[in-house]
């Protein structure tokens, strides 16, 4: 192989490397809950978040959302991780980036999560 034709070669595995390292991105799950309110608040980005809560539980984002928990402006991320069937609730800081909180959990924390988010969005007479 001459130096020209390494070169090329080369430069095609580099590309093909940056290629893979962008379709790793972790990808944007089906529900997600970003206020735009609160999302001008946050000093850490959802895609920064995304990758610290993935970094801390491998596997897919169910459900995301940026909320304010006792007292703390938070994304909560539901992941479900490789392999498992269980939910794993990651909570990082939109503040700082740092992993506030993780929690499994079962089919009844679920719903009762998914009631009080429920009663929150209902309009106030």
């Amino acid at each position: 192989m001459n130096k020209k034709s390494a070169t090329i070669f080369s430069m095609g595995l580099l590309l093909l490397g940056f290629a893979t390292l962008a379709s790793a991105q972790t990808p944007a799950p089906k529900k997600s809950k970003i206020p735009a309110s609160l999302k001008s608040q946050a000093k850490v980005s959802l895609e920064d978040a995304r990758a610290t809560a993935i970094k801390k539980v491998p596997g897919e984002i169910k459900e995301e959302e940026l909320e304010k928990e006792n007292g703390k402006l938070v994304y909560s991320f539901d992941i479900q991780a490789t392999g498992k069937k269980d939910i794993t609730e990651v909570q990082v800081s939109a503040i700082d980036g740092t992993v506030v909180s993780v929690e499994k959990e079962d089919a009844a924390s679920e719903a009762k999560e998914q009631k009080q988010d429920a009663a929150k969005q209902k309009p106030k007479p």
